[in-house]
């Protein structure tokens, strides 16, 4: 078989897509390990707002990785546990970057055969965590309170083609304020907040090394017509023969159609984004000037823009989405709406 395998695909519990990223290909695979006695390690955003990879066991556990993290994940001792695990003979599903997997397998020294199930994630490049703690900070200040949950890509009030980062902030009378903004989001597709690392990136291309790579499939349509209903549908590399095996274990779950490499193509698979000009002054700017001004220079901030957000999320907010025709209905057009912000 000669690899990448493409496919596309969406989870058929609509309710998993709706909490995914994506298309929900991460559940469906991590269940298969977890129905194995296996463990799963992979990044959440955790009670301090920071990226973090965790250890778990469980479904419920497994569900908080849930949903994309656009900052640089701290790694603890991961690596030593998934070592330890797989010396005690269990199985083992390790999701992150490219470079991640590739440190591990580093790391290891040592062939695991299908004991480790390596999933690498399409990265478009990984921002400093300094950027989100400041940025994080601000809010914060900004709405008087203390932020205690966030989407970085809130695609249940925007639809799944829009980038919006939303934040619940606990404010001092215990009022839950929640804000809508696309700050982060334009610095992030600024690219100047990417680690200096991201611009040589030796994995932007159709080899990874993770047995599976997982991402969004962006202009599926080109590939799979009238398979998008922007509500989420994942990019599936197949990089391994175990990859296959475990893929074809989770079909039953899942709307899926062969695609051709040709078809899915985007740039994180061609080569990685150009150092940009004005990245050294970003980083001196961040460093020494207020956020307020590094908002409205570097993320397009304005007051009117967050308001305009939050009109938004309010007239499609809908409490239980459970067909698919409606959700797709419900975020028609919004895309260009959101990107008018």
């Amino acid at each position: 078989m000669d690899f990448p395998v493409v496919y596309a695909v969406k989870h058929k519990n609509f309710d998993i897509r709706m909490a995914s990223r994506s298309g929900g290909i991460f559940t469906a695979i991590s269940d298969e390990i977890l129905n194995k006695n296996g463990i799963v390690y992979g990044c959440v955003l955790n009670e301090e707002l920071k990226a973090a990879h965790i250890r778990v066991e469980t479904k419920e556990g497994r569900d908080l990785m849930h949903g994309s993290k656009y900052v640089q994940s701290d790694m603890s001792d991961m690596f030593k546990r998934v070592r330890e695990d797989l010396e005690d003979g269990r199985k083992v599903l390790f999701s992150g970057t490219s470079c991640q997997i590739a440190g591990l397998k580093a790391f290891l020294s040592k062939d695991y055969g299908e004991q480790l199930f390596c999933l690498d994630i399409l990265c478009h490049g990984v921002p400093s965590p300094l950027v989100w703690k400041k940025y994080v900070a601000w809010q914060e200040e900004k709405n008087g309170g203390v932020c205690i949950g966030a989407d970085f890509r809130n695609k249940k009030d925007f639809g799944w083609a829009a980038h919006v980062e939303t934040l619940k902030i606990k404010q001092s009378d215990d009022q839950i304020k929640t804000v809508h903004s696309r700050v982060y989001t334009n610095m992030f597709y600024s690219h100047k907040v990417l680690r200096e690392c991201c611009y040589k990136c030796p994995y932007k291309s159709i080899i990874h090394p993770g047995d599976m790579t997982i991402g969004d499939f962006w202009r599926v349509n080109n590939a799979v017509p009238d398979f998008d209903d922007d509500c989420g549908v994942s990019l599936v590399l197949i990089n391994s023969e175990y990859a296959q095996r475990l893929f074809d274990a989770a079909k039953k779950k899942l709307n899926f159609s062969p695609c051709r490499i040709e078809d899915s193509m985007q740039i994180p698979l061609k080569h990685p984004f150009k150092r940009p000009e004005g990245r050294s002054e970003f980083w001196k700017d961040l460093r020494a000037r207020p956020f307020d001004e590094i908002a409205v220079e570097y993320g397009n901030y304005t007051p009117e823009a967050e308001q305009r957000l939050a009109r938004i999320a309010a007239q499609h907010k809908t409490p239980v989405i459970k067909e698919e025709g409606f959700a797709h209905r419900l975020y028609e057009g919004l895309k260009n709406r959101v990107k008018r912000t």
